[in-house]
């Protein structure tokens, strides 16, 4: 162990259950409450977690000041994984630890300058290699993408003591390629209002709130604060890139229960109106998307609400194929419906919708603010909803994909594609043109137990009208044409009379994503191999023409 602990034992029973220990037996032996002193010296808390217990509350304080409060499931014996905080903040100071569970689970907690398990970080069997998971605990939805002076941040909903939902706070990572990624201290924890739930960031360039410095805007986080009885909107400004955060001394900022008679208010999406010069947040409230504008980013006032969606609003503006001259704005849901329309800084108005961007695993989705002009892209990342059995992580982070608008006979849509980064991930290893199924079978047979992979390929049905691509019984692609479906999905090709079908396939340890006719279409799934298949890669359906088929080795983001 590193570092000075000592433990202090805290009564956490009545009188009365005291006498009546006693009176059961002279020599009884109970668990009692506790507090740790340590002297911080090391960057890390390292805290063993075993699912067998109940979370209890755990408290962490320095010089009786309260600054972290959290539930955790403290192993009482052998640890099934160990989590940690990063108390850095902290260096020189003693920190007192007080828990409301077993004061012997308190002995294992430990300070060092490495996480337990660091060395094998990145590297666990079912760990992701192309797609960003956190380091230990839970993550769910993106949170607060901004691109600022050369990175991408990733804020997230993340619960840093455990696998599953709990103490929502902001993990924080960032990236210079939207591919490799650093992850660094958990950026907002829970407070006295609340846990920290769902948001978005902004720079505020012109100093409109006041937080920022003549030679430093601010970037600010808008968050919703889940009280436990209702939920809030609060603002956090940071003035070092995200590094360190300020939470708004007047708190909450809006209110709305009252207005709605319901808890249900969250997920701020904040941009900049530039036509109307004024802020404007995008709000799920109940049952939809509400509008409010403000100058300063303290006093908003309510506009308007559009019915028909779910948490996780989205709200900006792209060019109809690249035309400056024809924009369309759209607003998007969690649960990746949008709508296409018109918006004049204070109401949107709907002109086509809802339409289904993806499906599977992916929600919450979110875009990133402040891309440079000069980059011009709309791009967004997902959460993916993928366990991972046996992992000290759960949850995990889609492709990023580029959002581009097209005009299709059906109407203006969405398009998602992985952005042009992802391609240096890959490298083409064989590349086959005009097989019969049968043939293509027997070219994939080499790579069926690859972890990661990437298949490229476009199949046509002759006389089948059900045909795709299995691996080890999972259905990858299944493209029903009698049904027009995919994968039990309404799809209607481009060429409405086209038998047809192009997948990009990314294949990663404990994910799939497919992006179908260049984007038109997409969804993900966690992977599954049916264990009793021998199979490996099989295109299925009668007398199908493989017209080209591409694979390509994927490299890990991780650093051995």
């Amino acid at each position: 162990m590193n570092g000075i602990i000592s433990i202090v034992p805290r009564m956490n029973f009545s009188f009365n259950t005291f006498l009546s220990t006693i009176a059961l037996t002279s020599c009884a032996l109970f668990a009692q409450a506790g507090d740790i002193k340590i002297k911080i010296t090391k960057q890390y808390l390292n805290f063993p977690i075993s699912h067998k217990v109940d979370r209890k509350v755990m408290k962490m304080a320095v010089n009786g000041q309260e600054e972290r409060k959290f539930n955790i499931r403290l192993a009482d014996g052998e640890p099934e994984y160990w989590v940690f905080s990063d108390v850095s903040e902290f260096k020189g100071k003693t920190i007192t630890l007080s828990y409301d569970g077993d004061e012997s689970s308190l002995k294992q907690i430990y300070q060092d300058d490495k996480i337990a398990g660091q060395d094998s970080i990145y590297q666990e069997f079912n760990r992701p290699q192309f797609h960003f998971t956190t380091r230990r605990g839970w993550v769910n939805d993106p949170n607060g993408l901004i691109f600022y002076e050369g990175e991408y941040h990733l804020f997230y909903q993340h619960n840093p003591y455990e696998r599953e939902w709990e103490n929502m706070s902001w993990g924080h990572a960032v990236s210079k390629d939207l591919i490799h990624w650093e992850e660094l201290p958990v950026a907002l924890h829970p407070d006295e209002i609340g846990t920290m739930f769902s948001g978005s960031a902004v720079i505020d360039y012109n100093n409109t709130s006041g937080w920022g410095k003549p030679d430093k805007p601010a970037m600010v986080a808008s968050y919703t604060a889940e009280t436990g009885e209702r939920q809030v909107q609060c603002m956090a400004y940071s003035l070092d890139n995200g590094r360190t955060w300020t939470k708004y001394a007047n708190n909450p900022v809006i209110d709305s229960k009252e207005k709605w008679n319901s808890r249900d208010t969250r997920d701020p999406k904040i941009i900049w109106h530039e036509p109307t010069k004024h802020w404007v947040m995008v709000l799920n409230e109940r049952d939809g998307q509400s509008i409010y504008t403000s100058t300063d980013l303290k006093d908003w006032k309510y506009e308007s609400h559009t019915t028909g969606f779910w948490e996780c609003p989205e709200l900006f503006e792209l060019a109809v194929d690249g035309d400056e001259n024809n924009k369309k704005w759209v607003m998007y849901g969690a649960s990746n419906t949008y709508m296409i329309g018109s918006f004049d800084g204070k109401k949107f108005t709907p002109e086509s919708g809802k339409h289904q961007l993806g499906t599977g695993t992916i929600y919450a989705a979110q875009t990133f603010s402040n891309i440079p002009e000069s980059d011009g892209r709309r791009i967004q990342i997902g959460w993916g909803r993928v366990a991972h059995p046996g992992m000290p992580f759960n949850g995990m982070f889609l492709l990023p994909t580029e959002l581009t608008l097209k005009k299709t006979n059906n109407g203006v849509r969405l398009y998602s594609e992985p952005v042009a980064e992802v391609e240096k991930l890959f490298t083409s290893v064989k590349k086959w043109t005009k097989l019969k199924s049968d043939d293509a079978n027997k070219e994939l047979k080499p790579f069926d137990d690859a972890k990661q992979l990437r298949i490229r390929t476009t199949f046509t049905l002759s006389h089948a009208t059900d045909a795709g691509l299995n691996l080890f019984g999972q259905r990858i692609v299944r493209y029903d044409m009698n049904h027009n479906t995919i994968n039990g999905v309404f799809y209607s090709p481009e060429d409405m009379t086209s038998m047809s079908l192009t997948a990009d396939i990314y294949i990663d340890n404990t994910s799939i994503e497919v992006f179908i006719d260049g984007g038109r279409y997409s969804y993900s799934m966690e992977r599954k191999p049916d264990k009793n298949n021998k199979e490996g890669f099989h295109f299925f359906g009668n007398n199908i023409d493989v017209d080209s088929l591409e694979v390509f080795e994927a490299k890990s983001i991780w650093k051995k």
